[in-house]
């Protein structure tokens, strides 16, 4: 029996229901650790940072946040954002600030399909719908470059600058990913997402390197699809999808529209993922905070529970990822729904279904 192992992890639940739900995630990872025979633990440490943080500090996290994190195995993040914060400081204060500064490129977006949920596609009933979104996290739109200006000229007159970054490495390496993703699935397929006929040098670039890229996977289905033929495909043709990449900002899109394809946000998992190992990867459930739900024991769970199973894989506990997946479909497919998914469930009554099906 190899030696036990304690996994070292940051708990950010931030805003909202992000408390709820990544206390929901800690339980079902708590009760895989308890039923380990010794195997493996978690080490939980509470960061208070988010909305909240910022009206008593001025911050969304400690000034030497970056440096503490940098020691932890993974991060496990709930949701940021609040009415009373701009949602760009929000953001780049917090989440953005974690992804960027611990080069977490590689965002993993499954779309899955979970029995008993209603989806709007009718097709779902009867096929079998199962894709992931690759996003590049790094760069891209969301580079953070650009500027505003000319605000002295008088109103009317204020420039705005929003400058997109494409590199050739991080363009491979993202593909690279995906490909190698695509290898482990079903369906040996990649989808690139470009915009290459309007944006005539970033995706052009990002379109020459996914060639390029491509050549050294004979074994792997390719194509190259406008963003906006994309979103009709991820509604009218679903089942030809397997693995998507896509830039930052296209990939932020689509994932979302996959997520509400399945039949809600609340059940979308994702891991921010710094396949270097150079820095702790995160895992967070994709919805945001909720302010009109917050508080009141409804947030769906099922996300936060899904990033955790990413985590474990993560980890290489393939086998416990696999049981909770297993869990979840087990509590949908019983009925037990929340209110987001047309179900009258609280989240401590999911989490309770997850636990027992485990």
């Amino acid at each position: 029996m190899s030696a036990p192992r304690t996994f070292r992890i940051a708990a950010i639940p931030a805003d909202g229901v992000g408390t709820e739900v990544v206390a929901a995630g800690r339980a079902v990872l708590d009760a895989l650790a308890a039923g380990s025979s010794g195997r493996f633990a978690f080490d939980w440490t509470d960061f208070p940072w988010g909305c909240g943080y910022y009206e008593k500090t001025g911050r969304m996290m400690d000034e030497d946040g970056l440096e503490v994190l940098q020691d932890f195995d993974a991060l496990y993040f709930g949701a940021v954002g609040w009415p009373s914060v701009p949602d760009h400081v929000s953001l780049w204060g917090l989440r953005l600030r974690i992804c960027q500064n611990f080069d977490q490129w590689a965002n993993v977006r499954p779309v899955h399909f979970h029995p008993g949920i209603t989806s709007p596609l009718r097709k779902a009933d009867d096929t079998p719908l199962d894709w992931v979104v690759v996003r590049e996290n790094s760069e891209g739109e969301y580079a953070g470059l650009g500027g505003r200006n000319l605000a002295g000229r008088g109103p009317g007159n204020e420039v705005a600058l929003q400058t997109s970054l494409f590199t050739e490495k991080g363009c491979e390496r993202i593909m690279r990913f995906a490909f190698d993703l695509a290898r482990e699935r079903d369906r040996k397929k990649v989808s690139s997402v470009t915009k290459s006929n309007a944006q005539q040098h970033g995706m052009v670039l990002w379109d020459e390197v996914f060639e390029r890229v491509a050549a050294d996977y004979p074994d792997v289905e390719t194509e190259s699809v406008l963003v906006d033929a994309m979103s009709a495909t991820f509604v009218l043709h679903p089942e030809d999808l397997s693995v998507v990449v896509a830039s930052n900002l296209n990939a932020d899109i689509l994932s979302d529209l996959g997520s509400a394809l399945a039949g809600s946000l609340g059940l979308a998992a994702s891991a921010n993922l710094n396949p270097d190992h150079r820095f702790p990867s995160m895992f967070e459930p994709v919805h945001g905070s909720a302010p009109d739900i917050a508080g009141r024991g409804l947030a769906n769970p099922i996300g936060a529970i899904g990033s955790a199973a990413l985590m474990l894989d993560h980890f290489g506990l393939e086998e416990e990822a696999t049981r909770v997946r297993k869990a979840l479909d087990a509590t949908t497919g019983s009925g037990l729904l929340t209110p987001d998914v047309g179900g009258t469930a609280t989240t401590d009554q999911v989490v309770a279904a997850v636990l027992d099906n485990l």
